[in-house]
Order: structure tokens, then sequence, then C-alpha cells
């Protein structure tokens, strides 16, 4: 059983996030397609909740052969997973690692900053999260696995506000004082953090939340899985999705809703959102037989192949310049500023780059499509 309302809501986030991630300048931004500062949620801040969302979906239809059945699952099912997380966490790492070798090679930057990669980033993220729930889906019955989902999300909210870091109050939760930076600090190093600052927004201990939300996403594919295809049960998700962003929203008043933090008011607010948003594309797909899904369905099929070469190309252009001397603008900026620009200003100008991009990469993907070509992992 495969649902296209799936694979065009897979769609609609890996296009969204090369749309956030894709600005013709980072000062020349609509609000919406900003991350919040720090507490609170914008439209950006939906994306990625959302693709571990549909992680969690796809996963109770790849994972539904091994846990239909009583006989004992063969080792190799988890040579399998292990195998796919590495490999996210590895494409990760190397986008992590290809930005400061183009400095090196490129812009003279000194070679000991190869000492200061990044670890983490958001496909080491999926590749953990994705681990972490398959092991817990292969060896926990139904009932556990809800049990499991909800320690972590109630323990999560504990840890960071019993233990104060820094100096910093349990009630502040600021980047520099929460246990998450701590935990990410001790064991990989701030170094090797985002920016080098004192947490990481795709860190380890933060990934933990991050696991539930993969978790809800195959609870929410379990019940699809046995549900007539018809009007009541898009009702039934847009209900439990209203439900928790209310819940959400209620829990954001103790433990802030914070996308940074992964806070457990986050995990149950973004998956309302996430099934509301699935709520409206099985109705349409599925029930009443609409058509507009195509075009999103398509960028679904190569979806981590998109992140990737779009990350590697967005990369070169960054660190390649048009010009000469010092003030030569980076290729990315001389594109922005010469073809968008002139005619639609700064702000729109921002705007049409990353759609632009969009498009660009849609084309591509068209063409794969064409040809029959899925990369899978």
């Amino acid at each position: 059983m495969r649902l296209k309302s799936l694979d065009v809501f897979r769609g609609i986030a890996i296009a969204s996030m090369i749309l956030v991630n894709n600005p013709g300048s980072w000062k020349q931004v609509y609000p919406p397609l900003e991350h919040a500062e720090w507490h609170g949620c914008t439209p950006t801040d939906l994306v990625f909740p959302f693709f571990l969302f549909i992680v969690g979906c796809a996963m109770s239809f790849s994972l539904s052969k091994y846990t239909e059945t009583t006989t004992k699952i063969e080792t190799n099912i988890y040579w399998r997973i292990a195998r796919r997380a590495a490999i996210l966490f590895i494409l990760g790492f190397l986008l992590n690692t290809s930005s400061i070798a183009l400095d090196v090679l490129l812009n003279n930057a000194p070679v000991e900053n190869f000492g200061k990669i990044r670890i983490m980033g958001v496909l080491q993220r999926i590749g953990l999260a994705y681990a972490i729930s398959a092991i817990a889906i292969l060896n926990l019955s139904p009932r556990n696995q809800k049990l499991l989902a909800v320690a972590v999300l109630f323990g999560y909210w504990a840890a960071l506000t019993v233990f104060a870091v820094g100096g910093y109050t349990t009630s502040a939760l600021t980047p520099e004082g929460n246990l998450g930076g701590y935990v990410d600090r001790l064991i990989l190093g701030s170094q090797h953090l985002y920016k080098g600052g004192p947490f990481d927004p795709e860190g380890l201990f933060s990934t933990l939340p991050a696991v539930v939300t993969v978790l809800i996403g195959y609870f929410t594919g379990e019940w699809l899985r046995v549900q007539q295809i018809k009007t009541r049960t898009s009702i039934n998700l847009a209900i439990c999705g209203l439900s928790c962003v209310v819940i959400g929203s209620l829990w954001g008043f103790s433990f802030p809703i914070n996308k940074q933090l992964w806070t457990s008011s986050y995990v149950v607010f973004t998956a309302g959102w996430a099934l509301l948003l699935l709520a409206v594309c099985y109705e349409t797909i599925e029930v009443r037989g609409w058509k507009w899904g195509r075009p999103f369905e398509i960028m679904g099929l190569n979806a981590i192949f998109l992140f990737v070469a779009s990350g590697i190309v967005a990369r070169i252009l960054l660190k390649t310049h048009i010009g000469s001397g010092k003030t030569a603008p980076s290729t990315y900026t001389w594109i922005y500023e010469n073809w968008f620009l002139p005619w639609a200003g700064a702000l729109n100008g921002s705007l049409a780059f990353a759609l632009t991009t969009v498009l660009f990469w849609w084309l591509i993907l068209y063409g794969m499509y064409r040809r029959g070509w899925e990369i899978k992992i």
C-alpha cells in the first residue's frame, strides 16, 4: 500500500526546505520565511519536523512486514537500519566538511579549520532519529512505543527545567544555559557545534524529542493503514491535529515552544500542524482524487538527493567569487544583485531568488522522474 498524499506531503516539506534555505540575501527575508530567533514558531520552523513526521509515516509501511509477524526478526534488518542511518549521517557530515574544504581550496583559509568541522546537522539528526525509532518499533509493543514517546517528552521537559546550567535559572532556557547545550559541549566540544556556539540546534540531546516526532508520524501511518479511504478519516486527522496544536500551545506557557531546543511543546505543536496538512492532502488526493500534488510528488521521490545536491551547489556559489580582490562578491550574491535585485527590489528579489532555486531543482527532478530515476538510501 502506498499513499500518494504522503509523497506529496514529503515533496511539500522538501520544497519548503529548499525555499527557506536559499534566499537571495539573508538580510532581506519575509518574516514567515525566517526561523524564530529563539522561543516561538514561524511557518519555517514547521518544515523540519514535517520531514521527520513523514519519515515516521513511511516507516509504518516499510517496516510492516516485520511488525506484523511473530517470528524472530532477522539480524540483517538491523544492519539495513544501521547502514541507512550511517549513510545519512555521513552525507550530512560531508556537507559540513565541504564548506571548509571549499574555503581552504578557493579562499586560502587555514587548513586548521578542518579541526572545527561541525559534527551534527539536518541529515545527521534524520539518521539518528530514524535509527532510534526503528529499533524501538521493532522491539516494543504498540502500547510500549506510545509509553516511550510520552516518557521522552515529559522526561525532556523535566531535564531542561530542573537542571540549571552555567549559572542560569531553569526558567531562562537561554542558548548558553540549557542542559542540551551542556551535553553537546561535553560530548562534541564547542568547536564542533553550530558556528562554534554554546549549543547546536541539531545537537545530540535534543535529538531525543525529535525521535518522538518520528514516532508520532509512525503512529499516524499505522492508523492510516487500517482506515477506509473516506472523508471521515480526513476529519479524524484534522481533529487530532487541532487538538495537538492546542495542547502544544498551552504546554508552551510552561515549556516554551522552541525549535532550536526541540522542546516537548514544540514536538506536540508541530505534530498538530503536520496532521492538519496531511488531512488536507489525504482528503483532496486520496478521497477526492484531485491531481494538484504531482509537482510536489516529483520532488518528494528524490528528497534526500535534492537536499544534498542543492546544499553542495549553494556552497559552491557562496565560496566562489565574481571578480578579484577582497570586495569581490560571491557568485551567489552576484547572481542575486545582478539578476534579481534590479527588477524586483531587495525583499522581493530575495524571494524571487529562492523561488527560482526551487524551480531550477524541480526541473532537474522532473527530468529524473521522466527517466524513472529514484535514488534511495
